[in-house]
């Protein structure tokens, strides 16, 4: 039984820091946020693609505001690739916001008029749909 252990305290492990990297509890998700912005830059990197949206601050001032999207390999399954968003897509965004930022939000839903594009998380698992047809 002894031989076991470590395969078993390994695996253990390897789920415990899985779930921790998954975990949203940085993010309210008990209000939601929405901003209307222009892409100023798109990361499709690991683990979590970012948007940085410049939205106009109350003030009338610029913000950026950061937009944590879902994982890498589920928003490739579903057609995100590293060009769907480019500079000063016009785009409005709603999601959690981010507990210790009040310019951070992981992404619920996104929408780009220009092309109807729908980006929304459903659960846990993202989808992308168009009212006029990609591109």
């Amino acid at each position: 039984m002894r031989k076991w252990t470590g395969p078993i305290l390994g695996l253990c492990l390897v789920a415990s820091v899985a779930q921790a990297h998954h975990s949203l509890s940085a993010y309210d998700q008990n209000r939601s946020v929405t901003a209307e912005g222009t892409v100023e830059e798109y990361h499709f990197s690991n683990p979590h693609p970012v948007l940085m949206i410049a939205v106009t601050a109350p003030s009338g001032g610029k913000q950026i505001w950061r937009l944590e999207m879902d994982n890498l390999h589920e928003l490739v399954d579903v057609g995100i690739s590293k060009t769907t968003f480019k500079y000063g897509d016009k785009v409005t965004a709603t999601g959690w916001p981010d507990k210790s930022s009040p310019t951070g939000v992981y992404l619920r839903r996104l929408d780009r008029p220009s092309d109807g594009l729908r980006y929304e998380q459903i659960g846990l698992s993202p989808r992308v749909t168009y009212t006029k047809g990609p591109g």
